[in-house]
């Protein structure tokens, strides 16, 4: 019997700022808790609770504070037995020692992978190939996964500075029966209209438009295989250029987003980033002034029949070729996701004598084969944020690398949210983590200095896209959410800790 996370959290008394446990969206059996994630929810209650009743507070408003975050990661260096987290119990009883050693904004945050969806494209949204399976936190209703709790989520319930809005595989339909071009609403077809380009492009200018500076960027739902000639079996060349113009000169993008195991034009096939038709796209971009391509590799099992195509071993050839361009290899290409099934360890191959994983090594591997290669970057959301909490050793390994073969200016910051709910608990994640002394010596990573962070956090992706990290940026108004029909901190709107997906209803 499955029952809803929130539900079963409720029934258990168990409140968390923190993840204690893989949700299912629906589209698989929900994980048995583990016994460590357990151990970790148990003492988080038992911890909070104490320190709630002698504080003279509510748990409930407990955990919502600086306080109750501590405790979660206090809680899960007790439960793993290692420091992985730097948290001392100090922070658990009062909010000063955490401002002085954690101070809010300390970092120029940008995240390079945010997401909402376009209200009307939320009945579909559990049934698309490309965001099956990944959901600690989603919610079933329109406004749940909307524009205005992504205000809310990304800019008022954390320390996100600017969003990147990510693209998702999606095409427009450019005119109507009598050839007339179409506009906004009408541009978007039955099929992907999860989040297409002129809902970024419009969600990009009234964020920026509500702060009266740059606070959000967007991406383009452009890939070669968009627009496609079936009678000639190839590339709509006029339609695909058609759309090109478009997104570049109407939306403002700032990148592509790729994914080369969906087939938005039913082609009937993905693409590859150095396939011949990918090549004659990157031409056309350079022409146009566009150099940067953020491609999704990993995650395999979104696309049952071209999930093979998210191997990241094209990036290689495509980068060499095209030294000009960045390419951003978005959740550093691990093979499945966390929330896959119960022995996605296992499926990932991952070996603990050398730190390796699916597909992740395979992008380690082009990075020693080319170490003068300066054009790949290596993107840290669905990735960082869910083996922190679901398996620290492997997040380790996994940023070890990235920092080792890449280098700290060459990872870049992003979360996957709103899919995972509010980002402040990956962001409060990173600011603690570290890699252990044994692991350095045993692997030759480096500590990861407040320098590095600060780079992966904004300053890698400020300069790809061309961020003047000096320039003023004001918050968005205290009356903000007010103008966007959301009730929220001026009314006593509070986070909520509560994870929406489906869990066994025996956990």
């Amino acid at each position: 019997m499955w029952i809803r996370k929130a539900d079963r959290d409720k029934r258990k008394n168990v409140d968390s700022p923190m993840p204690t446990q893989v949700v299912s969206n629906e589209e698989f059996t929900p994980r048995p808790q583990t016994t460590k994630q357990k151990q970790v929810e148990h003492l988080i209650g038992e911890l909070s609770t104490e320190r709630a009743k002698k504080l003279g507070m509510e748990r409930r408003d407990f955990m919502r504070s600086s306080m109750g975050m501590a405790t979660c990661f206090l809680a899960s260096n007790m439960a793993y037995g290692k420091n992985y987290w730097d948290v001392n119990e100090a922070e658990t009883w009062e909010p000063a020692p955490t401002d002085e050693k954690w101070p809010k904004n300390e970092y120029f945050i940008i995240d390079v992978q945010a997401h909402f969806t376009n209200g009307a494209a939320i009945g579909g949204f559990r049934t698309a190939e490309f965001v099956k399976n990944m959901g600690f936190q989603l919610k079933n209703d329109a406004e749940s996964y909307g524009f205005k709790n992504f205000v809310k989520e990304m800019f008022f319930d954390s320390e996100t500075s600017m969003v990147v809005i990510s693209g998702v595989p999606s095409k427009e339909q450019l005119r109507d029966k009598d050839g007339k071009v179409l506009e906004g609403a009408a541009r978007t077809p039955v099929r992907g209209n999860v989040l297409p380009s002129w809902v970024m492009a419009e969600g990009r200018k009234q964020i920026n438009a509500l702060a009266g500076s740059q606070r959000a960027l967007n991406q383009g739902n452009l890939a070669p295989n968009h627009y496609w000639d079936k009678v000639n079996n190839t590339i709509d060349k006029a339609a695909c250029l058609e759309q090109m113009e478009r997104e570049l000169k109407v939306y403002d993008i700032k990148s592509w987003k790729w994914y080369c195991h969906t087939d938005p034009g039913q082609s009937g096939g993905g693409f590859q980033c150095d396939d011949d038709n990918a090549q004659w796209f990157i031409e056309e971009s350079r022409k146009r002034g566009m150099k940067t391509i953020s491609v999704h590799k990993g995650y395999s099992y979104q696309s049952r029949t071209l999930g093979h195509l998210a191997n990241p071993k094209d990036i290689e050839k495509a980068a060499l070729r095209n030294p000009d361009f960045n390419f951003i290899v978005y959740h550093s290409a691990i093979q499945h996701g966390s929330s896959e099934g119960a022995d996605w360890v296992q499926q990932n191959k991952y070996d603990p004598t050398t730190g390796d994983f699916a597909w992740h090594n395979i992008l380690m591997d082009i990075k020693k084969r080319n170490p003068g290669m300066k054009n790949v970057y290596c993107e840290i959301g669905s990735f960082f944020n869910t083996l922190a909490i679901i398996h620290p050793e492997m997040a380790m390994h996994g940023m070890g690398k990235n920092i080792k073969h890449y280098g700290s200016d060459h990872v870049i910051w992003g979360t996957d949210c709103l899919w995972w709910g509010s980002p402040q608990w990956g962001i409060d994640a990173f600011k603690r983590f570290q890699i252990t002394d044994e692991m350095c010596e045993k692997f030759g990573y480096k500590k990861i200095t407040k320098e590095d962070k600060a780079k992966i956090f904004g300053q890698n992706a400020a300069r790809v896209y061309g961020i003047d990290l000096k320039a003023k940026r004001n918050a968005l108004p205290a009356d903000a959410l007010d103008k966007l029909k959301i009730a929220y901190h001026e009314y006593g709107g509070q986070r909520e800790n509560a994870a929406y997906g489906w869990v066994r209803a025996s956990d």
